[in-house]
């Protein structure tokens, strides 16, 4: 067996990717560790006598200290230890080719900035206000959807979160209804998530199917109560008057993809 050690002076994912990428084309076992925060000298002696207890390490780096990275370069060809420095060559041809010195700042690929925070910000939104656990988020949230139960609003909140969008979702059931102040909303931001009758009655059917004690037969995935629900859900959609979005055999991201069209128009 081989173990890569991805190693950096920041957080080390860049390296850990590019590890993993390259131990996927193997068949035979090719493991790797994550080694991050190699910044001073004697982070590289530690990681030296790790690397001295066994011959079949390699490192991969993506440090860019130029000190640190030369001296870790010294000392693995002192050890006839594999080393291949990632981002190295890159940063000096593209310095090479602009005319400038590069500012050698690690996890600079990872600094935080606004869009970090606005994403955070939007997915703590879409977690609080999931599955109308609390209306209040109505007022403040970029997009709205609406749709029965087992329409990917969830994932689709979460997707969008990632994106900085905070969305919340409201599940459309007969019992329940829907909150007053929908009504008063930009229905620009309202999204009504539709899909075909028989595979949402599929698909709820897997659902339960999961819980081996509860039969498939119950309520909730049986025919008569699912057009109930259809019935409801028009209702409603054409009361607000927004757009819809029929969900059948499409992907999260193409869902995401139409809503983020719309936002911008």
């Amino acid at each position: 067996m081989v173990t890569i050690l991805a190693v950096s002076d920041s957080i080390g994912e860049t390296a850990e990717q590019v590890a993993i990428a390259a131990a996927s084309q193997f068949k035979c076992k090719v493991e790797v560790k994550r080694i991050p925060y190699i910044k001073t000298l004697e982070d590289v002696e530690e990681l030296m006598k790790i690397v001295e207890s066994n011959n079949k390490f390699m490192i991969v780096s993506t440090i860019i200290t130029v000190n640190i990275r030369e001296y870790l370069t010294q000392k693995c060809i002192e050890r006839n230890i594999n080393i291949i420095n990632v981002l190295g060559p890159i940063i000096n041809v593209a310095s090479a080719m602009l005319n400038e010195y590069p500012d050698y700042n690690p996890g600079a690929m990872w600094s935080t900035d606004e869009d970090y925070y606005k994403r955070i910000e939007a997915m703590e939104f879409a977690m609080q206000y999931d599955d109308s656990k609390d209306y209040r988020g109505l007022k403040n949230a970029d997009v709205i959807l609406i749709g029965l139960s087992r329409t990917s609003k969830t994932p689709l909140c979460m997707y969008l979160a990632n994106k900085g969008i905070k969305a919340i979702n409201i599940p459309l059931v007969p019992e329940v209804g829907v909150p007053d102040e929908i009504y008063n909303i930009d229905r620009k931001k309202i999204f009504g998530l539709t899909i075909n009758p028989l595979q949402l009655i599929e698909i709820r059917k897997r659902r339960l199917d999961k819980f081996h004690r509860i039969s498939s037969n119950i309520e909730y995935a049986s025919d008569a109560r699912i057009l109930e629900e259809f019935e409801f859900a028009d209702k409603i959609i054409r009361k607000i008057g927004c757009s819809t979005i029929d969900v059948t055999q499409r992907a999260i991201e193409d869902t995401a993809l139409i809503i983020l069209d719309k936002l911008i128009k």
